[in-house]
């Protein structure tokens, strides 16, 4: 189960690692979360994904819109594809739909990337991770923190696996292809940059906050590169407040491939992004973050990853750190070693692979909930 493009590197690992499972069969859905070409196509194709078996094309709209549209539309495959198990990724409003859906109609669901918590439940994504936690049955989780959060909310620890990173897994794989394409040399002629992706509604949808962060990047830019690929929420935020860029420069959003390739070979990164902050932790590449909390706190304590905030504060502090760029090495937190999927295929073999309990779940419809 796919919609946006952080799952799609989290779920191409791992559909290549259970290819090699004998007697397995996997059925992809795709629920059109993120949609066209720049944000779907481009990664399904760089990443060397199968068509989707069923695109539900919920399109965008606001939280509970996108939610409905998903349980509505995915009510039904679940009941046609009769799934022993249903694994949903990451934590946007395509994953609680799916999870919500799968469980209210009693297949198990399966959690990837579970026990991420920021302690900010001003975030949606840390309601959905919330939510999709505890219905789940397996949850799979990418660090050490991810099983002690899971467990101090009562989470048993017999339905936790630690699995590690499987979008590392994906970076791993596709690094040097990356790194061979050299975008920003030769399509930008820059050698020294820093990169910069912004989307989350709490930064761009403040337009004084965002002028302020481009006026930094303006400034950075006298001296260094600036490359922002803008994602189309934070284009139409600077539209709406007639920003247009002297010194940075602005491109469209980005394959997977091309992103990597602007990331591995940049002096730093600034984002609002988790999981730029877990690649930039592997790449060894500086990392400065435009929130006040992180679901990711391992890409603090053993990566390259410094938490700013959003504030005055945070932008000076942001003049500063782009003034005197710090020096840093990789990071290879445990599990992030490029071998996470192989992990999640074992994991969920031991628990839905035994024979006779496929035999008898096959054997014997699902009930179905009662309802009012």
């Amino acid at each position: 189960m796919v919609g946006t493009r952080p799952n799609f590197m989290k779920i191409a690992p791992v559909m290549t690692a259970l290819d090699r499972v004998k007697d397995v069969a996997q059925v992809l859905v795709h629920t059109g979360q993120h949609y066209d070409a720049s944000l779907s196509g481009a990664f399904f194709e760089d990443l060397d994904l199968p068509a989707p078996t069923h695109f539900l094309g919920v399109g965008s709209g606001s939280h509970s819109e996108q939610a409905a549209r998903v349980m509505l539309a995915l009510e039904p495959v679940l009941a046609a594809e009769a799934p022993d198990a249903v694994l949903v990724p990451g934590d946007v409003n395509s994953s609680v739909a799916a999870a919500l859906t799968a469980a209210k109609e009693g297949w198990p669901v399966v959690h990837l990337e579970a026990g991420l918590r920021s302690g900010d439940r001003t975030m949606p994504e840390e309601l959905n991770r919330i939510v999709i936690d505890h219905l789940t049955d397996l949850l799979l989780t990418p660090s050490r923190d991810a099983d002690s959060n899971l467990e101090s909310e009562g989470i048993p620890r017999e339905r936790i696996a630690f699995v590690g990173n499987v979008m590392i897994d994906t970076l791993r794989r596709y690094e040097e292809r990356a790194r061979e394409m050299d975008l920003a040399r030769t399509e930008e002629g820059l050698e020294d940059y820093v990169l910069v992706t912004l989307h989350r509604p709490a930064l761009v949808d403040d337009p004084e906050r965002m002028v302020e962060v481009m006026t930094v990047l303006e400034e950075c830019a006298e001296r260094l590169g600036v490359i922002f690929p803008v994602h189309p929420r934070t284009a139409r935020a600077l539209a709406s407040v007639g920003w247009r860029p002297d010194r940075v420069r602005l491109l469209e959003p980005q394959g997977y491939l091309r992103f990597l390739s602007l990331e591995a070979s940049a002096s730093a990164v600034v984002t609002d992004s988790g999981g730029v902050q877990e690649e930039t932790t592997v790449l060894g590449v500086p990392c400065f973050t435009l929130r006040t909390t992180t679901e990711r706190p391992i890409t603090v304590t053993e990566g390259t990853n410094r938490i700013l905030g959003t504030g005055a504060a945070a932008l000076e502090a942001l003049r500063r750190a782009l003034d005197d760029l710090p020096s840093v090495r990789p990071s290879e937190p445990e599990g992030w070693d490029g071998r996470a999927a192989s992990r999640v295929a074992q994991a969920l073999v031991e628990r839905y692979g035994r024979r006779d309990a496929v035999a008898q779940q096959a054997a014997t419809p699902r009930p179905r909930p009662a309802t009012e």
